[in-house]
């Protein structure tokens, strides 16, 4: 692979993101890559997040690299959120004469990673933080650009800088210097926010204009560019609410990677004053030097920050602290669960975390019992202070209504992972609560807004239980095969909204060495199974019920030893005893019952399992790969009415077992390491297919209509993959392999999609002229022999529909 078409799918704070083009240079003259860009982001984040956070965010993008001084890259600004941005981006929407605009807001590492991968060099900010209510708020710093004129430099900009310093520290504004990474230098201050951003504005003209009054040789106030030369201009017009400023800490899209640098005023008495490079920022901030801290700090940047933007001191007796940064508690960690009457009466539970109160709206309160879960919903940190807050929040404020305490005192944590937690909370002497160990399990989402389930556990891990007597020999079920118990158990509810673990492509070098398992792919439908009660549940990857179309694994009960959770692969086998995908096309859409009922005997399939999740209600994703294998194997009993197994795994060396699946008609392989956890949802680096065919599932964007004695058929299909942008980029037309049959159903569905306008970014013109376009929602699957240079599939051939993935899924395979 070429290093300008590098890839990879990492974890940035609990995020998966999708890096591609990492090799690309974005600065030719010192030849740093688009992955150096991407990592200084990463790196500065702990510092610039503070700034830029609660803030729209406008961006300057370079999509192919800055260029040279001979051949400057295109740039473009981009204000709007496209719709392909991940749904954990949190978002706000302002307002223009031409109609709404969502603009990202970077409130996270992993949001300025995923802006750092839109090859976004320049982060653009106002002044001003969005309400709780969505609109913009008043500003909460004063922003000073100074502009050096033609024969003036960083040497006038930092005169004159102390001259703006020694107005505003008599009024009570200490401003911090930031050289700019372009010319010049802004000065901010904060603000306490009691002023608009018009009022700060004309504060900001008036003292442009009385130090131009002062110091007419050095200081110009008019925006005109004829009066510049040989002078410094004090552009005052960034406090408009409708403006932006370079964030502190962006880079700039000049010709060297320099960087918008908070600086201190000794820096700025040293003649040799220059701008500072990445490199040399990252340096900086790594021995502990952040001269934009106080600002950061008071202008609302920490886990706090929403939780005040949210929040009006004057408005509310809610605990506003001074700070938004966290402040932690050297001893036993406290909880606190509050009544609160809001328009929807629910409780809030609390527990100290990390210096602040992570906290979940639980309308129902904490369950009596352990049969019942109720439902909570994370909300914003909240500060330590309101432990014990009471009170009233007055109408039409966040939270409106009275609160109180219910119960206080201090938990136990033995488990806190990002979608687990377990608790014992001990409360007040005589209090309602008592002693109770409670479970948070995260159901959907992540951060705020999340949904939850809160659960009541025994006081102790129960082991599992006898399960209910089997319908085939009447006698009781046995226990789940013992070695041991699963890791730190979990007694709770079965989790409703479980997705599969994912792999990610790689070669056979990436698992070289020991430490890998290895196991079969199969060509099939993926699922994961749940067993309750005898009842089976069967789910795509997409979340779609598919026990229905099922019937023949109705007795998968009977031939599991307990309840449990079970990942596998759904295949149906050719004449040569090979999973055949083309085979299982006709059962993937059937819904009649009667179809169904002949399909069974016509083609059958069989469930392969491979993983298991939870056994007798006790979770065990976070056991080793190996611990889970092991009982796996020894949780199925096989039963010859049953089609299900656990393949054995492939032996040898991954080339081996390549070579091996290539001779048994197999897909590829895919390498498991031996030490992992299963991670729900997770794309994760620790599964990596090697696949020996070259298939790509594909997103459906047209077709063109058939001639001659295709009349009325599908000649072929127009398909694409969501590119970096999401738009889809056209990877070619495909007919062959499309059946009779197959072309009049899809003919069917598509017209009942088709639209006016193109879903792709470019089409060839021959392509075109005949083209019916259509929703892009429909997701299907080629094989190919190879990418042209044009990033076109070279004889493709279709697969069929894939209607257990969704567009969102589609990446190209490389």
């Amino acid at each position: 692979m070429a290093a300008g078409e590098e890839r990879q799918t990492v974890e940035v704070d609990g995020r998966m993101l999708r890096l591609t083009n990492l090799g690309k240079v974005m600065y030719p003259s010192t030849g740093m890559t688009k992955g150096e860009v991407v990592s200084y982001y990463a790196q500065i984040a702990p510092v610039m997040v503070p700034v830029v956070a609660g803030r729209p965010v406008t961006r300057k993008r370079w999509v192919h690299g800055v260029g040279t001084a001979d051949a400057p890259g295109d740039v473009f600004f981009e204000k709007n959120l496209a719709e392909h941005a991940p749904e954990w981006v949190r978002r706000g929407t302002i307002r223009h004469s031409d109609g709404p605009k969502d603009y990202p807001i970077a409130d996270d590492r992993a949001t300025l990673v995923w802006l750092a991968q839109q090859a976004s060099l320049e982060v653009h900010v106002p002044q001003w933080r969005f309400r709780p209510d969505g609109s913009a708020g008043d500003p909460d710093r004063l922003v000073f650009d100074l502009d050096p004129g033609e024969g003036m430099g960083l040497v006038e900009c930092a005169e004159v800088a102390r001259l703006v310093r020694d107005i505003l520290q008599p009024i009570g504004l200490d401003p911090i210097p930031v050289t700019s990474g372009s010319k010049g230098i802004h000065l901010y201050a904060a603000l306490d926010g009691s002023q608009t951003s018009q009022q700060a504005s004309e504060v900001a003209h008036e003292l442009a204009r009385a130090l131009e009054a002062d110091h007419p040789d050095l200081i110009v106030s008019s925006m005109r560019k004829t009066l510049r030369t040989g002078r410094v201009l004090i552009d005052w017009s960034q406090n408009n609410a409708n403006k932006t400023t370079i964030a502190p800490y962006s880079l700039r899209g000049r010709l060297r990677p320099t960087v918008a640098a908070p600086r201190t005023w000794d820096e700025l008495d040293d003649p040799g004053l220059r701008q500072l490079e990445w490199t040399e920022v990252l340096a900086r901030v790594a021995d502990g030097v952040d001269p934009f801290a106080p600002i950061s700090r008071v202008g609302g940047g920490g886990p706090l920050a929403t939780y005040l933007a949210m929040r009006s001191a004057d408005a509310t007796p809610e605990p506003m602290p001074a700070s938004a940064w966290a402040v932690p508690n050297d001893g036993t960690p406290r909880f606190t669960i509050q009544d609160h009457h809001a328009r929807a009466h629910h409780f809030d539970l609390r527990l100290e975390r990390d210096g602040v109160l992570k906290s979940w709206a639980v309308p129902k309160g904490v369950p009596e019992t352990s049969g019942t879960n109720h439902l909570a919903v994370q909300t914003e940190d909240h500060p330590i202070e309101y432990l014990t807050f009471e009170g009233t929040i007055p109408t039409g404020e966040y939270g409106a209504g009275s609160m109180t305490v219910w119960e206080t005192g201090t938990y136990d944590a033995e488990k806190w992972r990002d979608d687990e937690i377990i608790a014992t909370l001990t409360g007040r002497p005589g209090g309602p609560l008592g002693t109770v160990r409670l479970a948070l399990i995260r159901t959907d989402g992540e951060g705020e807004k999340s949904s939850w389930l809160l659960h009541r556990m025994k006081e102790q891990p129960a082991a599992p239980a006898v399960g209910r007597p089997s319908t085939s020999s009447g006698s009781p079920r046995p226990k789940p095969a013992e070695p041991s118990k699963p890791a730190e158990p979990v007694e709770a509810e079965p989790h409703p909204t479980l997705r599969p673990m994912l792999a990610t492509p790689g070669t056979a070098g990436l698992v070289s060495g020991g430490g890998w398992a290895l196991e079969w792919k199969w060509d099939g439908i993926r699922v994961l199974a749940r067993v309750e009660d005898g009842e089976v549940r069967l789910t795509s990857r997409s979340g779609r019920d598919e026990t229905a179309r099922y019937p023949e694994l109705a007795g998968l009960a009977d031939a599991l030893r307990a309840d449990a959770v079970v990942d596998g692969e759904l295949v149906a086998l050719d004449e040569k005893g090979r999973p055949s995908f083309e085979r299982m096309q006709p059962r993937m859409n059937v819904v009649d019952a009667r179809e169904i009922a002949g399909l069974v005997a016509s083609v059958p399939v069989r469930l392969l399992l491979f993983d298991v999740l939870e056994i007798a209600g006790i979770p065990t994703v976070d056991e080793p790969y190996e611990q889970r294998r092991a009982r796996l194997e020894k949780l199925l009993r096989r039963r010859p009415e049953v089609p299900v197994e656990v393949p054995p795994q492939a032996d040898g060396t991954p080339a081996d077992a390549l070579a091996e699946a290539a001779r048994r008609g197999y897909e590829g392989v895919v390498a498991k390491r031996l030490g992992s956890r299963y991670r729900p949802g997770v794309r994760s680096p620790d599964w990596v297919k090697l696949k020996l065919s070259r298939t790509q599932e594909v997103v459906v964007g047209g077709y063109r209509r058939g001639i001659g004695s295709r009349t009325g058929k599908i000649r072929s299909l127009l398909v694409g993959i969501p590119g970096e942008d999401g738009r889809l980029e056209y990877v070619g037309r495909v007919g062959s392999g499309i059946g009779e049959r197959q072309s009049a159903e899809l003919l069917a569905t598509l017209r009942e999609l088709e639209t006016d306008a193109s879903p792709f970014v470019v089409v060839p013109a021959a392509d075109v002229a005949d083209a019916q376009w259509v929703e892009p929602v429909l997701v299907g699957e080629l094989e190919f022999g190879e990418w042209t240079s044009t990033g076109v599939a070279r004889h493709p051939r279709w697969r069929g529909l894939r209607p257990d993935k969704s567009p969102g899924d589609v990446v190209r395979e490389t």
